[in-house]
């Protein structure tokens, strides 16, 4: 199968490159934060999760927004080729195919992978291609274990945790590995959370208010509303999502937003407490706009994709700053950190897909890059 990275340009930071793609990278880069952006890879479908596992391994996800991604969950090699995971038989579902394949077993629209610190990689399957109808039996949590390459175990979602309308975004696992908390950005935004203990699931935050997206927010791209070809405008709900390091908070923003938000983790846990109590303890955290992506590093920094200022911003206690403002950055999406602090970002380039520029059948190059925060 042909590799779908056309490119690999870098593996680190620009001190570890040739001293060629070193010049390169440092001449393209805008000093706005100070930080040089460096291309890893770029990829022929359009890519949204990136992880890096403690060890360094690298893996991507390809959802099925406008195309049938060949590929959706892969590692990715040192020489740029891309090993489909945890194997080719989980990637052989197809749009075309969909009355022969079972949804249950195999990657429908995957949107995000994630790697803990416990030896495992999970990938939330929204099971909605195109971000439309929930293939039924689709929706899924899976847990693989990387030190087998093999699936240790499917928390499987019906209707009642990921409902038709629904897209289930991104995922973090608390540092004991028992909960699981996922955004869901569909129509009725909410939070997902998963005791993997029991097996049990269930939504919070079910159409409150700080899951919803903001009817006041307008997300523009180089200063122009990003809407699609019918007049539509992005209209994501609760999206990116961030665990603090000690596991007591998790923070979310809607896209279509410019509110940050958290909760005390013992709400989300907490089974005996109504939803208007788990509701009751969300707080507002701060005010900068809309975003996609959500980070905290070991130091408590919180890393945010600005999407409408092709940039990483950060915020250190109370204070945001940009970390770095580069146009390359169409759209950043998902970030990771690599053990040695390099921080990894996927770039979607959303505003470049059919549904919104119908001269861009496909959004190519989707790239990877990575940073390294001072």
């Amino acid at each position: 199968m042909k590799s779908l990275v056309t490119t690999v340009l870098a593996v680190s930071l620009a001190a570890l490159a040739p001293p060629g793609l070193a010049q390169e990278n440092a001449s393209r880069t805008d000093r706005h934060g100070g930080a040089r952006l460096q291309l890893v890879a770029a990829f022929e479908h359009q890519v949204t999760g990136v992880t890096v596992t403690p060890d360094g391994r690298t893996f991507v996800n390809f959802p099925r927004w406008t195309e049938d991604a060949p590929i959706s969950v892969a590692e990715l090699g040192s020489t740029g080729d891309l090993r489909p995971y945890p194997d080719a038989d989980w990637n052989s579902w197809r749009n075309s195919r969909r009355d022969e394949i079972t949804p249950q077993d195999h990657w429908v629209c995957v949107q995000s992978v994630v790697a803990d610190t416990r030896g495992n990689l999970w990938v939330i399957d929204p099971g909605a291609p195109a971000q439309s109808l929930v293939v039924p039996g689709a929706p899924k949590l899976v847990q693989i274990d990387l030190a087998s390459n093999r699936v240790a175990h499917v928390y499987a979602f019906d209707e009642t945790i990921a409902p038709q309308g629904s897209y289930l975004n991104d995922v973090r696992i608390s540092p004991d590995g028992r909960f699981v908390y996922i955004t869901d950005s569909g129509v009725r935004g909410a939070i997902v959370v998963v005791d993997t203990a029991s097996g049990a699931a269930r939504r919070v935050l079910d159409g409150d208010p700080s899951t919803q997206a903001d009817k006041n927010v307008t997300v523009k791209v180089d200063g122009k509303p990003l809407q699609q070809t019918d007049g539509r405008r992005v209209s994501f709900s609760a999206d990116g999502i961030a665990l603090t390091p000690d596991g007591r908070y998790l923070y979310w923003q809607a896209v279509k937003g410019k509110t940050l938000y958290r909760v005390p983790t013992d709400a989300l846990q907490n089974t005996q407490l109504s939803a208007q109590q788990v509701a009751s303890r969300v707080e507002t955290v701060g005010i900068d706009g809309p975003a996609d992506g959500l980070w905290f590093d070991a130091r408590g920094r919180l890393y945010v994709s600005s999407v409408e200022d092709h940039a990483i911003r950060v915020r250190d206690g109370e204070r945001f700053s940009t970390l770095v403002r580069d146009k390359r950055l169409v759209w950043p999406d998902t970030f990771s950190q690599g053990a040695d602090g390099t921080l990894y970002v996927t770039d979607s380039r959303i505003p470049d897909m059919s549904w919104f520029d119908p001269q861009s059948p496909i959004a190519l190059p989707t790239r990877l890059y990575a940073t390294r925060p001072r």
